[in-house]
């Protein structure tokens, strides 16, 4: 049942609450590097950031089994959990935009290629776990994102409608999910520029939460 008003704020984690992504970058290459796969910031963000960990094992680890493939990307998972221990950090104008989102009762969710107990992990580091209305997990569904349906289950959880909702993404394959879920999304300007955001399919983009334009822009979709 969709709610009356019909909005939402849907949101990626890494990279888009949270500047981590230089994290899962480091935790990559150290996984990856003694298999000969040089992961430097180019390589990442063309191929690694945003993708599912399924995906990521096709991709780069063809000649492994299903289940080598699932125990050497759990190695890459703890390392990053224990690189980012201390460094889990919002995003400038993130605890204020919430705020501001609760005071105007739109549900929020979390919409993620991450493991759950990396999703975890961050919400409660940024103590802002109950925020959120439910946390999808892509790799928990059939298809993670670029496919659409992640997205469609974050809806599905607020009760929204995609046209009054709005999404918040910082990688390709997650733009890609939100607006093809017809989701208007903004692109997270943490790793990809705006042109690369916007090609993807965003409808605009922002260094931070506290931008003029951005505040502008919700407070009219949302209308508070």
């Amino acid at each position: 049942m969709i709610d009356a008003m019909g909005r939402a704020l849907l949101f990626d984690i890494d990279g888009t609450l949270a500047d981590t992504d230089f994290l899962h970058r480091e935790a990559f290459h150290r996984v990856f590097a003694p298999r000969g796969h040089i992961v430097d910031e180019e390589r990442f963000k063309r191929e690694l950031q945003g993708f599912s960990n399924v995906s990521i094992g096709e991709r780069f680890l063809p000649n492994e089994s299903p289940e080598r493939r699932v125990a050497i990307l759990g190695e890459k998972e703890a390392i990053f959990r224990d690189l980012v221990v201390g460094q889990i950090v919002p995003l400038p104008g993130l605890m204020a935009l919430l705020d501001r989102a609760d005071s105007a009762g739109i549900p929020m969710v979390a919409v993620t290629n991450a493991p759950r107990l990396n999703a975890e992990l961050l919400l409660s580091g940024l103590g802002i776990t109950d925020r959120f209305k439910a946390i999808v997990i892509g790799d928990e569904l059939p298809h993670g994102k670029p496919h659409p349906l992640p997205y469609q289950e974050g809806l599905r959880f607020a009760g929204a409608s995609a046209a009054a909702s709005i999404a918040f993404e910082d990688s390709r394959s997650g733009v890609q999910s939100a607006a093809a879920a017809g989701i208007p999304t903004i692109g997270m300007r943490t790793t990809l520029g705006h042109a690369d955001l916007v090609a993807a399919g965003a409808v605009a983009s922002a260094s931070a939460y506290d931008d003029p334009t951005l505040l502008a822009r919700l407070a009219a979709a949302m209308a508070w």
